[in-house]
């Protein structure tokens, strides 16, 4: 693949492993870490203007998984 190539993700897809790497995060929590461990999410490109997450939506999402 040349350098100057595009990855293109479906949104499906990179919704899933969005999840997947803040369930990650979120597991990883040691046991001696007290009050919210996860307090802002941003989702950036290398280049790109970051994107927040919502952040209530993500524990949500948690919750109901």
């Amino acid at each position: 693949m040349s350098t100057r190539q595009a990855l293109f993700i479906d949104g499906a897809k990179l919704a899933e492993n969005a999840h997947a790497v803040i369930e990650a995060v979120v597991k990883a929590k040691p046991a001696a870490a007290k009050g919210k461990y996860v307090k802002k999410i941003t989702l950036t490109s290398t280049m790109g203007p970051g994107i927040t997450i919502d952040l209530a939506e993500v524990e949500a999402m948690a919750a109901a998984a």
